[in-house]
C-alpha cells in the first residue's frame, strides 16, 4: 500500500483547492493512504475530506525557520515511511520537513530555488497551468506528464446530525430560507465589499422574507456588527463559530454571498448557489469551484491588482460594486424565490 504525505497550504481557501489532488492521487493509487500536514485552523476542513486518512498538525507560523524544530517534526513524520512527500506552497520552509523526512520523492514546484529540497522538482508553465487549483492537481501526475481534465470540484462531507446540533448550540432555526453572508478577506481591504453594500443587500434579503447570517472569523466581527446595525435584522457569527460550525451552518444556507475568501471556497464545495464578489484577486487564478457559481467583478483597467490594499487609494472595484448589481446575481441563482 502506497503511503504520501501532503504539505498542505496555510489558507483555507487553497485547502479547500488542494482537495481535487487528493482525489486523483487516490485515482492513480488504489489503495493509498494519505496523510496532510497543515495548520490547526484547516483541521475542520480536513476532516471532513474522506480523502484524508490523517491529519498533522503543521506547528510552525508564518516567517518562523526553528531549523531545529523542524527537523525534528520531520523525523518524527519519518516514522511513518512515506513513499512520497508532495509540497503545495512554494516557500523554501515548506520543503524542508520533507526532506526530513528521508522521503526518496519529493515533490513539488522550483519555487524559492528549493534544487536539493525537492528531488522531483517541476517548472511550473503558468500558461499551461493558470488556475491554482491546476497547479496543485498537476502534482498528482508524474513529471511532465498533462493534468487529466475536467478537475473535479473539491466536495465538503456534513451530516444533518452535527448541523442539528449546531443549530441548538446557537439557538438557530430554519423557519425561514438561509442566505450567508461571508464579508472578511483575511488577505486584505482591497477583497472586501463595503459594509454599507453588504447592509443594503441584508436588507434586500429580510424584505424578501430569508434570514441573514453573517460568517467569519474573530477578525471580521467589527465590519460584521457595522452590518448587522446597518441592516437591523443580520445575525452576526463572527468569531463565535469554529470553523467546523461554521461549515455545518453554511450547508444549511440556500444562497451565500462572499468575498474572494477561505469561507467563499468552503461555500463553493458545499455546493450551495454563491455569488462570489472579486475586487483585487481575479477568478481566473482563483474561482469559485461549482456550476452553481456566478461571479460579479467590474473589471476595472487597475484590477486585479493582487494588493492586500489599493494602491490608487479608492478601491473603485468594489466600492462602484452596487448592490442592485450583486442582487441581481442572487436572483439569478434563485428563480421564483427572489422578488424580480
Amino acid at each position: 500500500m502506497k503511503k504520501i504525505l501532503v504539505i498542505a497550504p496555510s489558507w483555507i481557501g487553497d485547502s479547500v483547492m488542494a482537495q481535487p489532488l487528493y482525489r486523483r492521487l487516490h485515482e492513480r493509487h488504489p489503495g493509498l493512504e494519505l496523510h496532510v500536514f497543515a495548520p490547526q485552523w484547516t483541521l475542520p476542513l480536513l476532516a471532513r475530506m474522506p480523502e484524508v486518512a490523517r491529519a498533522h498538525l503543521n506547528p510552525f507560523g508564518h516567517g518562523a525557520l526553528q531549523l531545529s524544530a523542524r527537523w525534528r517534526v520531520g523525523r518524527t513524520l519519518a516514522r511513518e515511511h512515506f513513499d512520497q512527500v508532495i509540497v503545495l506552497p512554494n516557500s523554501l520552509k515548506s520543503a524542508l520537513i520533507p526532506l526530513f523526512t528521508g522521503s526518496r520523492r519529493r515533490t513539488g514546484f522550483i519555487g524559492e530555488s528549493r534544487y536539493g529540497l525537492l528531488n522531483d522538482a517541476r517548472e511550473l508553465d503558468e500558461n499551461q497551468l493558470p488556475m491554482m487549483v491546476e497547479r496543485f492537481y498537476a502534482l498528482a501526475e508524474d513529471k511532465h506528464q498533462p493534468i487529466v481534465r475536467p478537475i473535479p470540484a473539491p466536495h465538503i462531507t456534513i451530516s444533518a446530525a452535527s448541523q442539528d446540533a449546531t443549530l441548538a448550540a446557537f439557538g438557530l432555526s430554519r423557519e425561514r430560507p438561509i442566505a450567508a453572508f461571508c464579508p472578511g478577506a483575511e488577505y486584505g481591504p482591497a477583497k472586501r465589499w463595503p459594509a454599507r453594500h453588504f447592509a443594503e443587500l441584508a436588507r434586500r434579503f429580510e424584505a424578501a422574507g430569508i434570514a441573514v447570517w453573517l460568517f467569519g472569523s474573530g477578525k471580521d466581527r467589527e465590519i460584521a456588527e457595522e452590518i448587522a446595525a446597518l441592516s437591523g435584522a443580520a445575525v452576526n457569527l463572527c468569531g463565535k463559530t469554529g470553523l467546523d460550525q461554521a461549515i455545518d451552518l453554511m450547508g444549511l444556507a440556500d444562497i451565500a454571498i462572499c468575498n474572494d475568501s477561505g469561507l467563499m471556497h468552503v461555500a463553493a464545495a458545499l455546493d450551495i448557489p454563491l455569488v462570489a464578489l472579486y475586487g483585487s484577486s481575479s477568478p481566473d487564478f482563483t474561482p469559485p469551484l461549482s456550476r452553481h457559481a456566478t461571479i460579479v467583478t467590474l473589471g476595472l483597467d487597475c484590477s486585479p491588482c493582487f494588493e492586500r490594499s489599493c494602491p490608487l487609494g479608492h478601491t473603485d472595484c468594489l466600492e462602484k460594486m452596487e448592490p442592485q448589481r450583486v442582487w441581481r446575481a442572487a436572483q439569478g441563482l434563485l428563480p421564483g424565490v427572489l422578488p424580480q
